[in-house]
């Protein structure tokens, strides 16, 4: 691995601290492009307008007048994290904006796939909906929204995925992605589409003189949803979604939040009065998820619409216990495909440019983050499929891609599409995140055609696994109060957390649950204790590490430790 130091830029950093800013985070923040303290004011005054993303100003008069004439509205979600708060966002919200009637509807994985299809068209449609909401998908859904509008139903798309070469036919699409927009947070994620669907519906709503400034619904109530799915699906934290997470932040830890985030934080034994990205990421988000991988959304979407602390309660202890099974799932899953994955070249040998594993016992929920762990561990761009348990849809595989920076995966998807015409059923997604349904019978020909790609668009660069540090941590900043200063900030996807990296000398080492290195060091010559998970290979006495600070509870005492996250031998 490649440590590599970020450039801190000597003029942001010192006006960072002639502002005010704590030395050590002055230098992080200057490291991350922020120059001025201005940059970081997380004031609500300062998020982008909602006019200013195409569409909204249509929904919000359509919603307006859906209001108005007391129709019945039906959001259709998606079965992750952003689509479950997304989805709980636009049910609380129009809710507390005066609509009388609001149900939502969530596929099913296995049984419906992804985004808005005919028959779910059809299902919203038996239920008596007028309005169809998509919220976190839509933008891909040419033949569902077509359907839904030809059974009578006006559809709304809210969605943040890129799209694809055809639009729906839509009554109004708000996707900050879609061609003519300007909206510049182009990474916002599909909960802060939804909530800014909301935010122009209230402004609507006080021009018709329903609401005025001083009786109008307090939509950032909303704001703790909102930062947990803009978290958990791993969006680039602009200085937009930064601010809309840390208002989340500031009202989960002052203990304004729904009850059901309450009771997962409770499930997952982390503090709110000390809530963190990391809790979001780590312990809500995939709490939430696993609902949509083994069982059915439907879980995730009540327990964060629920007000009664109780019911919170008893789903949030269900969605831990399947949390705790897709953990079983995945660990036997990522073991064999991780076989498989390196049994495609020689021990020595680089890895091929992509990886493409199947075994019909996959399970088809967790394939998206097995392709994860491997990505990770072999630096490649990762597909891993399952086969369908759709009826009917046996001989159909569902893949899930992770990749590496540089090589964009749903582009990568589009030309193959375009090389091998009829193979690809279905696909989208992001740069770093994608998903495609093959025939079983074109596996070799989808595996060799994204090879191919990879081949063309990897460079020895790319696929030299990197990664960016911080530089050394001054031994006076290896304290618990600073490692506490720095779990409180916003980190996460494009604003990286601090990773430091130095040479270090080891004292000792010893395997901790057969499959965790645990460490004695000496940093600048002062002994620390660190941890390297997943690690089972001895380090050598002095090595250049990179780690992350966390601190830890021995004998009523708080101590810094290091989380070592990889290194340079």
């Amino acid at each position: 691995m490649n440590l590599l130091t970020r450039d801190v830029p000597p003029r942001s950093a010192w006006a960072l601290e002639q502002a005010g800013i704590h030395p050590l985070l002055a230098r992080l923040y200057a490291a991350r492009g922020v120059q001025s303290k201005d940059e970081l004011d997380d004031a609500l005054n300062l998020l982008l307008p909602p006019a200013g993303m195409m569409g909204t100003l249509e929904a919000a008069k359509l919603l307006a007048d859906a209001i108005a004439q007391n129709k019945r509205l039906c959001i259709v979600a998606d079965y992750d994290c952003d689509g479950a708060t997304a989805c709980a966002v636009g049910v609380r919200g129009l809710r507390m904006l005066g609509a009388q009637n609001v149900r939502y509807l969530v596929p099913d994985r296995v049984v419906d796939g992804y985004g808005l299809t005919p028959p779910i068209a059809e299902r919203v449609h038996a239920q008596g909906a007028d309005v169809l909401i998509t919220v976190d998908n839509g933008i891909a859904s040419v033949a569902g929204v077509q359907a839904a509008q030809a059974l009578g139903l006006q559809v709304l798309v809210t969605d943040h995925h890129l799209p694809g070469s055809e639009l729906p036919t839509a009554d109004v699409i708000v996707n900050p992605n879609q061609p003519g927009c300007s909206f510049t947070s182009k990474s916002i994620a599909g909960v802060g589409v939804m909530f800014y669907v909301l935010l122009a519906l209230r402004a609507e709503l006080r021009q018709r003189g329903i609401f005025d400034a001083s009786n109008q619904p307090r939509l950032d109530a909303l704001l703790p949803l909102v930062a947990l799915g803009t978290v958990a699906d791993v969006v680039k934290l602009d200085a937009n979604n930064r601010r809309l997470v840390a208002q989340g932040l500031r009202r989960v830890r002052a203990g304004a939040l729904p009850p059901g985030m309450s009771a997962l934080m409770r499930a997952a034994s982390r503090e709110t009065a000390k809530a963190t990205t990391f809790d979001f990421g780590f312990a809500l988000g995939p709490r939430i998820n696993a609902a949509g991988r083994l069982a059915d959304m439907t879980l995730g979407i009540e327990c964060l619409l629920t007000d009664d602390a109780g019911r919170a309660d008893e789903l949030a202890k269900q969605l831990d216990a399947i949390n705790r099974e897709r953990r079983v799932i995945e660990g036997d899953m990522r073991e064999m495909a991780m076989e498989m994955a390196e049994s495609l070249f020689d021990e020595g040998d680089e890895p091929p440019p992509a990886i493409c594993v199947f075994d019909p016992d996959f399970h088809e929920g967790v394939v998206g983050i097995v392709a994860s762990r491997i990505k990770d561990k072999l630096h490649r761009p990762t597909f891993v499929f399952a086969a369908s348990s759709a009826p009917g849809k046996e001989h159909e595989l569902k893949g899930s891609g992770r990749s590496i920076a540089g090589f964009h995966l749903r582009d990568a998807l589009d030309l193959v599409a375009k090389r091998a015409p009829g193979v690809l059923l279905r696909f989208g997604g992001h740069a770093m995140a994608a998903g495609c349904t093959i025939a079983e019978e074109h596996l070799d020909v989808f595996e060799e055609t994204l090879n191919q790609v990879a081949l063309e668009w990897l460079d020895a660069a790319t696929l030299q696994r990197r990664l960016e540090t911080d530089g050394p941590l001054p031994a006076e900043y290896r304290r618990v109060d600073l490692v506490d200063m720095l779990h409180h900030e916003v980190w996460g996807q494009g604003f990286a957390p601090p990773v430091f990296c130095e040479e270090i000398e080891i004292v000792s080492q010893r395997l901790v649950g057969e499959k965790h290195l645990s460490l004695k060091m000496k940093h600048q010559g002062q002994p620390v204790d660190g941890i390297w998970f997943g690690r089972t290979e001895p380090l050598p006495a002095r090595v250049k590490l990179a780690y992350r600070l966390d601190a830890d509870e021995w004998q009523g005492q708080k101590r810094v430790r290091f989380l070592v996250e990889g290194a340079e031998v």
